[in-house]
């Protein structure tokens, strides 16, 4: 058997046991606590752990980083793999604060489904919103779940109207709710009429119990509540709001299931749905829109860096998508960028901060290279023939502050933590390639500066003062827009590391004038890459 039949042999069959997907949400939709509750179905943790845990309780699995413990909020991205099922599950925790949404867009980039997590009292939210229009630009099929059934809040009819209206997925509810939020008994599943009836387990550590019925039962037992629920799921049988597997993977509708993270209600079938609905990798495109074969060579990209997940060991690891072709430990790569050889001697699989070494991989798996210096967000690496995977893009950043050493003794270690940071895309770095040396931070929110001040101190031993910085916009720009605008007031010109210039205005409305009477100028809200003219 030649080795290129024996690589599709392998490699086929392990690809379609992959599901690789991220969850999105609002802050405070309880995206955190469904990733954890995953986990528990998954039998990948004995009891389940709670984000603001009281002292002594387990924390979160996917809130690792200090700061998320001491906040109660995920500021970062988590991979986590499980199986379940008898398929590898890469489960990708994003963080759902809009501050972060960069981060959450590179997550994105290498998840092949997504779940959007609602609360049922305050439905669609702006951060929502904003991550859908990610998922449509990236075709990602999308499952929906109304989170906090249990508590008081919206008619679920009402925010089917309102997905639809508001981001365009039609919803096609695959569980409807038997009573209303706050008095939730359980759920109909439409696929064959049956009643799943829920109880609580204490604190929600422990699988919720389930007792599944038939329609008969539940219309005794259940009464008015289960008559109210029949007549809303026979009017989504008129007006065809039913799963609809092909229209799902296009981008077009949402299968949809409701229940409670926080109680385990309704858990077990969104973990189910991700096996049994959600794709498994698929063949992905190339920078020139060529579909790369899931049994070519090698092939993945690197959409995380994450440096210190392990304070014991101080190391970084690249986290590198797997795209085609099965990944060997130790085998040698080529570094796309650069075209040398790469070495993958130390690579993991990650469950959190922790991490096992990890032999083998396929397409759909996420896996870490660790301390694998040299690599960028976006880098392809490769074995066979050259390939190279679009880049991730970043966008224009809204806030602005120069950043300096409180303690000039502690110089190198600041160079040191700026330049990791920088490379993790916590924030960007911007330095004037002609003059000032002081570093302009950029981001698009507030607490992007606060973890970065925050994981310099801790993590590197060098405190920061930040001075805001008079910039309220900033556009992408090529050299011969930069010195055309070195005549206009109020404008500078800075460079990141990988060579992209950025235009920085000190008003929005001098932007819009330049852009009113200069329409020829570079000015590009997405920042993908350096301009090479």
């Amino acid at each position: 058997m030649s080795l290129a039949v024996a690589t599709e042999v392998a490699v086929s069959p392990e690809a379609s046991r992959r599901r690789t997907f991220a969850i999105i949400s609002h802050p405070d939709a309880g995206k955190t606590t469904l990733t954890e509750k995953f986990l528990l179905y998954a039998g990948a943790v004995a009891e389940a752990g709670a984000v603001k845990a009281r002292a002594g309780r387990r924390r979160a699995t996917s809130d690792w980083m200090a700061l998320e413990q001491e906040r109660g909020v995920s500021i970062t991205s988590t991979v986590l793999q499980f199986t379940y099922r008898d398929h590898v599950v890469n489960l990708l925790d994003t963080p759902g604060h809009r501050d972060f949404s960069e981060d959450t867009y590179r997550v994105l980039s290498a998840a092949d489904a997504a779940i959007m997590v609602l609360d049922v009292a305050k439905g669609i939210e702006a951060q929502t919103l904003k991550l859908f229009e990610v998922c449509r630009t990236r075709s990602l099929p999308v499952l929906t779940f109304f989170n906090k059934y249990d508590r008081p809040g919206r008619d679920p009819l009402e925010l089917l109207d309102e997905i639809e209206a508001q981001i365009g997925l039609r919803p096609t509810p695959v569980t409807w709710p038997v009573g209303i939020p706050g008095d939730f008994r359980g759920v109909i599943d439409r696929r064959d009429g049956s009643f799943i009836r829920y109880r609580r387990t204490a604190h929600g550590a422990t699988t919720a119990l389930e007792e599944r019925m038939d329609a008969q039962r539940a219309a005794v037992e259940e009464g008015e509540a289960w008559r109210v629920a029949r007549e809303a799921t026979e009017l989504l049988d008129e007006v065809g709001a039913t799963l609809q597997l092909d229209s799902f993977l296009a981008g077009e509708s949402s299968p949809l299931f409701v229940g409670s993270a926080l109680t385990n209600f309704g858990v077990r079938h969104l973990l189910d749905a991700i096996v049994d609905l959600a794709p498994s990798a698929r063949p992905r495109a190339d920078d020139a829109g060529v579909l790369r074969p899931l049994d070519a060579p090698f092939s993945g990209f690197v959409f995380k860096i994450q440096a210190n997940m392990d304070p014991a060991h101080r190391d970084h690891v690249a986290f590198v998508r797997v795209c085609s072709g099965r990944f060997v430990r130790g085998m040698t790569l080529v570094h796309g960028p650069s075209g040398r050889p790469f070495s993958t001697k130390y690579a993991a699989s990650m469950f959190g901060s922790a991490r096992d070494t990890i032999d083998v991989a396929y397409p759909g798996d996420a896996i870490g290279l660790v301390n694998a210096s040299g690599l960028q967000i976006g880098d392809t690496l490769y074995e066979g023939e050259p390939v190279a995977y679009p880049p991730i893009a970043t966008f224009a950043p809204e806030l602005f502050a120069s950043v300096r050493p409180r303690d000039t003794a502690r110089h190198k270690q600041f160079h040191r933590g700026l330049a990791q940071l920088e490379r993790e895309g916590v924030v960007q770095v911007l330095r004037d390639p002609d003059g000032d040396p002081t570093p302009v931070l950029a981001a698009v929110g507030a607490m992007q500066f606060e973890v970065f001040v925050h994981r310099l101190a801790d993590e590197f031993g060098a405190e920061a003062e930040l001075v805001p910085a008079p910039y309220k916009a900033a556009r992408r720009t090529d050299r011969a827009t930069s010195e055309h605008l070195r005549a206009v007031p109020g404008v500078r010109t800075l460079a990141r590391a990988d060579g992209t210039l950025l235009a920085l205005f000190d008003s929005p409305y001098r932007l819009q004038r330049v852009e009113q009477d200069h329409p020829e100028w570079c000015l590009d809200p997405v920042l993908q890459g350096p301009e090479s003219g």
